[in-house]
């Protein structure tokens, strides 16, 4: 599969996850959850990665003060850089990750965390 098919492969199953009946403990991160719209991203663009990132800057004051709603970006740019925002609930950005390099395979995705739990936009 191509980096474009498989792009467009992933966009279209992510489309489906429109709400979750399973949580998922990372095994590193035991007090928080996600869903399985977000296994499923972690799983097809082998990016658990990106969930054990967002996880571990829970630890960081200006995200846990951030408050219970926290809107997570990652956006790629052509030189397969990225770079990672969180906003808060009122869509303030609280922090920029920089990444020098990934081969994620889509453009851009954003997940919510909300209340200890990872979800994609189409789960809330």
């Amino acid at each position: 599969m191509t980096p474009a098919e498989k792009a467009d492969h992933l966009t279209k199953e992510l489309r489906r996850f429109t709400g979750t009946v399973t949580w998922f403990r990372h095994i590193l991160f035991p007090k928080y959850l996600y869903t399985e719209g977000v296994r499923f991203l972690a799983e097809e663009a082998e990016a658990y990665w990106l969930i054990e990132m967002i996880f571990a800057f829970q630890t960081k004051p200006v995200i846990r003060n951030a408050g219970y709603f926290q809107a997570w970006d990652l956006i790629v740019h052509d030189n397969k850089t990225a770079t990672l925002t969180c906003e808060n609930g009122n869509c303030d950005l609280v922090f920029t990750h920089h990444l020098t390099f990934t081969d994620f395979p889509l453009p851009k995705v954003k997940m919510f965390f909300i209340h200890d739990t990872l979800l994609l936009t189409s789960e809330y």
